[in-house]
């Protein structure tokens, strides 16, 4: 069912600058976020280190809503929380977690990666958004270059049918969980709408309480600081400055905007873990960078030499009119 997307807020000119702030972010901490979770991933089980996550992010996002008093979301704002925090904090970080010890890091990446181009296939679906020409264009770049780093990641361990499974039911997770927040961004805040998500996440994921206490008590401090450093920066952090970034455009520019994170990835990988990436890798990484800048790029819409300018066919400007017509 395609529901009428709600309109954008408009952003004082002094302020456009904080929606693509918030939006690098992101990036830059969810791809944090793949070396930390090679670390504790070590230590804890896929379950738990999801559990200890969201619950670190918990803690620190409703001690955030607490002082800024912000309270409760309208209720309408309650059925996107409520399926993103099951699919997308919960499903997702399980799913990934578990995949990661099943298959190599490469094909990991390439499975998750198709997330976004199915944000944007059910963005349009779901939420009336459109399916750009550069958008479109965008994301068959960067995922060549998703493809690419993946080849260049891949050779170092085995790939398990379940592990195959397990990644793309993330990247499906991942998808829907985007898909639903969109709507409830238009009922609460960011910060309203990620701290109750994380929370349901943590709810869903208590079934792993026994084997967390378990784990850490034997896990090494870096092992456990690195769990914490999830629940803080790329849960707590980045999933707030995502979904500002997100209330103020569209979700496939959005998820077109995550393919920067496996370039991202190769270079931090390069300075903290030593591992320095082969030629291919960072062609992979180029590609990936260069897709987002195609997908977020503006069509030009101005008057033209002997072509007067006009709305554009679809816009919403033309919806409001005839809206009032009929």
């Amino acid at each position: 069912m395609t529901t009428t997307p709600a309109p954008l807020p408009v952003s004082p000119p002094a302020h456009r600058w904080r929606a693509p702030a918030a939006a690098c972010t992101t990036v830059v901490l969810w791809a944090s976020a793949f070396v930390s979770i090679r670390s504790a991933g070590e230590a804890y089980s896929p379950g738990a280190l999801a559990l200890g996550r969201l619950l670190a992010g918990t803690l620190v996002l409703g001690a955030i809503l607490i002082v800024r008093r912000e309270g409760l979301p309208r209720r309408g704002a309650w059925p996107g929380i409520i399926t993103s925090g099951v699919l997308w904090f919960g499903l997702y970080m399980v799913a990934l977690n578990w995949g990661e010890q099943e298959v190599d890091a490469g094909t990991a990446a390439m499975l998750v990666n198709i997330g976004p181009i199915l944000i944007a296939l059910l963005g349009a679906r779901m939420l009336g958004e459109g399916l750009p020409r550069r958008l479109l264009l965008g994301m068959g770049v960067s995922f060549a270059g998703a493809v690419v780093v993946g080849l260049a990641m891949s050779g170092h361990g085995g790939s398990s049918v379940l592990g195959v499974a397990l990644c793309l039911l993330a990247a499906v997770a991942y998808a829907a969980g985007v898909v639903s927040q969109k709507p409830a961004l238009a009922h609460g805040s960011s910060l309203q709408i990620n701290t109750f998500g994380c929370l349901i996440g943590a709810v869903a994921c208590l079934p792993f309480t026994g084997v967390l206490v378990s784990e850490a008590a034997d896990a090494p401090l870096s092992a456990t600081l690195n769990m914490v450093y999830l629940g803080v920066f790329p849960t707590a952090l980045a999933f707030t400055t995502w979904g500002y970034a997100l209330a103020r455009t569209t979700a496939g520019k959005m998820g077109a905007t995550t393919y920067a994170v496996p370039a991202l990835v190769v270079g931090m990988a390069w300075v903290l873990l030593d591992e320095v990436p082969t030629p291919l890798g960072i062609v992979g990484g180029v590609l990936c960078l260069a897709g987002v800048a195609v997908s977020r790029s503006r069509q030009q819409t101005g008057p033209t030499r002997g072509n007067p300018a006009r709305p554009v066919e679809g816009s919403r400007h033309d919806e409001e009119r005839q809206a009032k017509r009929t």
